[in-house]
């Protein structure tokens, strides 16, 4: 009787502690650093794990020790850090520079050979091509898909028209004085030293067609 009111009066002075961790994407609750036993015990855990709940969490997630919010997805929880802010906006950066570059270059076919602007754009079509197939080449370095193979492939297809550009470009367009989108356009058979850089665009696009697809049902 007499341990049992010892024993009543140490656990009103310092009760245990209660803490979260998570183990293979599942929260546990601990109770002095052991997982609770079912009985009356884990029914006043409960009780008190909803309280902590209610604490910590928002609509939107529940914040962690690092003030971050912690949001539940499909795959498990994860949270939004200051580097993916960062790689989410060198990501658009690059799609903006190459749909920028490739529409200002494709619109030299629109624009009659009287204007000036259309002499501009001819003089450097091999600059914007450069300069697009950069922003893409970022863009594809940061691309979140989680099949890893869809990935590299998209990436593989970068290298390759790169180097295929550049080889065309040394070997085929600078001999014969044009642009590289203008000897290809003359000599249809390049098209497959240059097609993988656009095979990867295309990939991109319907990468981004997809989850807007998605968003919008």
């Amino acid at each position: 009787m007499t341990l049992q009111g010892l024993s009543t009066a140490a656990l009103a002075i310092r009760p245990p502690s209660l803490r979260f961790r998570v183990d293979s994407g599942r929260s546990r609750l601990l109770y002095d650093g052991r997982i609770p036993s079912s009985g009356a015990s884990t029914s006043r855990i409960r009780t008190k794990s909803v309280r902590c709940a209610g604490l910590g969490e928002s609509r939107q997630g529940s914040f962690s020790n690092s003030n971050s919010v912690v949001y539940e997805g499909i795959y498990g929880p994860w949270t939004i850090e200051s580097s993916d802010v960062r790689e989410v906006i060198l990501y658009r950066s690059g799609l903006v520079t190459a749909a920028a570059s490739f529409v200002i270059a494709a619109s030299a076919a629109f624009c009659p050979d009287s204007l000036s602007l259309s002499a501009i754009l001819k003089q450097n079509l091999d600059a914007f091509y450069v300069i697009g197939s950069a922003g893409l080449g970022l863009s594809l370095l940061l691309i979140h898909i989680y099949v890893t193979e869809i990935k590299r492939t998209l990436q593989a297809l970068w290298v390759l028209g790169v180097l295929g550009s550049a080889a065309a470009y040394i070997t085929l367009a600078q001999p014969a004085n044009e642009s590289v989108t203008q000897y290809v356009v003359e000599n249809p058979s390049a098209v497959w030293l240059v097609g993988p850089l656009f095979a990867a665009l295309t990939g991109l696009v319907f990468k981004e067609g997809h989850a807007i697809f998605v968003l919008l049902h």
